[in-house]
């Protein structure tokens, strides 16, 4: 997890926020975040506290179908005018779908974002969902998953997931398998809609170039007229680290062989540890020097690619190595990445290497977002996962305040070989 950047200010070790966003929570339970940002944009997102973990086993699928059907259009917004207005003046305007939130966003001149922006709302908080439009988008979103399962690293990934996971929410791909999205309903749709798009679990963030009044001024009225949905059931996660000693080989269609060890560990909601786990994968496996990648890369040459990432769902996570390599490496490639983890455990993180650290994710925090949209990513992203933004204006700091013994003591207790798993992609022949 490496988060966005605010405006901060380095000093020493530590960072400030200079111009610190306005938060207000409104009477129908919905969260409008708004800063100044000087520049020639401004940035709306509308983030849901809605993902793929939330979906039943039958609907698998249906957030992101449903981030789809956003868009094509209601009684009042007729399909198609959004994106022309928005394109008409130049303008850019997204979506995505992950396993925890949906979050829509348009980025105008600040000119143009009054008008805009409650066209976005509208059609978010309530879609048409017309049949013909349901039907004829469903081959778009089925088309996606075949394309996404023509991608080796994607169907390993899913796999890795998959066995991690057994059992959760998190297993599950977000986009869906093609046989149950093939069965959704907009009836169906229409009710997952009505119980996870209340205005309690929406943010709206605001960021750009006009005064906070200004920008509060657009927004909070589309905000405050979101009737409330049916109460959201809670999601319910076992303990967040567990034994799963799975070891698999899958044959595939690639010239090289891939090869991922993973540690579920935990989620968001133990934000210190998630921020250890951040710090050692950064020192394993992120920037040239990084050990796993200086010594297999560019001294041994016996991988082509190095990857090691702490991904961090609210209630769990799952840290993880991937290697590409020829298949006459994996062994030797295994043994090292072995070595890497027990010396983590045995050898506190020497002075200077913990220095660089420091200066490492305090240069990536800053430069990560230098507009308003990724600004705004970390508003939206830390109101949404934890109903605080604080944590992410903080995670620099928390970053620097790690102590080499910290980092020892989170490696000894969830990088162990008790906790692996392990799975290989060999090439068919």
């Amino acid at each position: 997890m490496f988060a966005p950047s605010p405006l901060v200010r380095v000093e020493g070790e530590s960072l400030a926020v200079t111009q610190p966003p306005t938060v207000q929570v409104l009477a129908n339970g919905a969260t409008v975040i708004a800063q100044r940002m000087p520049g020639a944009t401004v940035n709306f997102s509308l983030w849901m506290g809605c993902g793929s973990q939330h979906e039943l086993d039958v609907h698998n699928g249906m957030a992101h179908f449903l981030e789809h059907m956003v868009f094509k259009g209601n009684d009042r917004v007729p399909l198609g005018l959004f994106e022309q207005r928005v394109e008409r003046v130049g303008g850019l305007t997204n979506a995505t779908t992950s396993q925890e939130y949906t979050q829509f966003f348009v980025t105008t001149a600040p000119q143009d974002f009054p008008e805009v922006a409650p066209l976005l709302m509208d059609l978010v908080m309530a879609p048409g969902l017309a049949e013909e439009e349901f039907h004829r988008e469903r081959q778009v979103v089925l088309e996606e998953i075949r394309r996404a399962q023509d991608v080796p690293q994607r169907r390993l990934m899913q796999r890795v997931l998959a066995l991690a996971f057994a059992g959760l929410p998190y297993a599950r791909p977000v986009l869906g398998s093609a046989e149950v999205v093939a069965q959704i309903t907009p009836q169906a749709m229409r009710a997952f809609h009505q119980q996870w798009y209340g205005p309690e679990r929406l943010t709206a963030v605001v960021v750009g170039d006009l005064a906070v009044e200004r920008l509060l001024e657009v927004v909070v009225p589309s905000v405050q007229a979101c009737q409330g949905g049916d109460p959201a059931p809670s999601c319910p996660f076992p303990n967040p680290v567990c034994t799963f000693l799975h070891r698999e080989e899958l044959v595939d269609d690639v010239q090289q062989a891939r090869l991922v060890l993973s540690w579920r560990v935990p989620g968001l909601t133990d934000f210190n540890t998630v921020c250890a786990l951040d710090a050692l994968a950064m020192i394993l496996g992120q920037g040239r020097t990084a050990r796993l990648v200086w010594e297999l890369r560019h001294e041994r040459g016996w991988v082509t690619g190095v990857t090691v990432q702490n991904m961090s769902f609210v209630h769990q996570g799952l840290f993880w190595i991937g290697v590409q390599a020829p298949a006459s490496h994996l062994a030797s490639v295994l043994g090292v990445i072995e070595e890497h983890i027990a010396r983590l455990a045995s050898e506190p993180i020497g002075a200077e290497e913990l220095a660089h650290l420091r200066r490492r994710v305090a240069s990536r925090f800053i430069f990560a977002n230098e507009t308003p949209a990724e600004r705004a990513g970390l508003y939206g992203y830390y109101q949404t996962v934890l109903g605080d933004i604080s944590p992410g204006l903080g995670y620099p700091g928390t970053v620097a305040s790690l102590q080499a013994s910290v980092l020892q003591q989170t490696a000894q207790t969830y990088l162990t070989p008790a906790l692996m798993g392990q799975v290989v992609m060999r090439p068919r022949s």
